[in-house]
């Protein structure tokens, strides 16, 4: 094979594969905005329960702020009660006394991830979710943009995956629940109805306070991890990742029970 039919043929096979992937997630299950650790384990299980899943993350690598640990540190802190999750992924931790455990940083993202996919949850990168669909007051879709696109400001028009569920998985900004409440007008499962705002580092109670936040929002929206905390008006957490692996797990039961009710 001469060097440009090669080139052709590589070229060729990542096109067919990419849309082949793409055009089979247009209508989902359950679509996560964000793939930080809760969007990683909730796509892990949905998808082991045989839910169509995918995962939209605007940045390159998938991970959220998992991988830079505490102050670039790469080691992060979890709780003991989390075990079967990290046994559920292959992730190892040793002891730290009092009721933690630490991982390394690296592994405990790169298993994620590698969970998530294996289970068949499909993850697409530098993707960014710019809008929600919605449909007689209920979220049913998301709509992408690629990433580079909308960071140069360029007018080009998005595409839609319609889905079942959505969750917010998208960290401190809580993109999705800030569209549904202000561009949607829909009221939200929060005190005010509206996004409460988060509130400043309290370890103990961000932790307990991710999981509790961890709910439904309005039909077909959840929200997960930090965006929960953030909607709700949580503490903050810092490099303990302990309540956003639970709280993927909670949203991810929620969602089961939901879609089959």
């Amino acid at each position: 094979m001469s060097q440009p039919q090669m080139e052709t043929r590589i070229a060729t096979s990542i096109m067919e594969r990419y849309f082949e992937k793409l055009r089979d997630c247009l209508t989902l299950d359950v679509a996560l905005v964000g793939a930080g650790p809760s969007s990683l384990v909730a796509a892990g299980d949905l998808a082991r329960r045989g839910f169509k899943t995918a995962i939209f993350e605007s940045r390159l690598a998938p991970g959220g702020g998992v991988w830079g640990g505490g102050m670039l540190f790469n080691e992060v802190v979890v709780q003991e009660d989390v075990l079967s999750i990290l046994k559920d992924f292959g992730i190892s931790a040793q002891p730290a006394g009092e009721g933690f455990l630490t991982c390394d940083a690296v592994e405990l993202a790169a298993a994620l991830i590698l969970g998530a996919c294996r289970a068949g949850a499909r993850i697409f990168n530098a993707v960014q979710v710019q809008d929600l669909m919605v449909r007689e007051g209920r979220v049913a879709g998301v709509v992408i943009n690629w990433a580079p696109v909308a960071r140069l400001e360029m007018h080009v028009d998005p595409l839609v995956i319609a889905a079942r569920a959505v969750v917010d998985g998208s960290g401190h900004p809580s993109v999705a629940a800030e569209m549904a409440a202000r561009k949607a007008g829909l009221r939200l499962d929060t005190p005010t109805g509206g996004i409460v705002g988060e509130k400043p580092m309290w370890m103990e109670l961000g932790e307990n306070a991710t999981v509790e936040n961890t709910k439904r929002l309005c039909p077909g929206l959840y929200a997960a991890g930090m965006a929960a905390n953030n909607v709700q008006g949580g503490y903050r957490m810092g490099p303990v990742f302990g309540g956003m692996l639970k709280s993927g797990r909670k949203v991810a039961e929620l969602i089961a029970w939901d879609l089959r009710a």
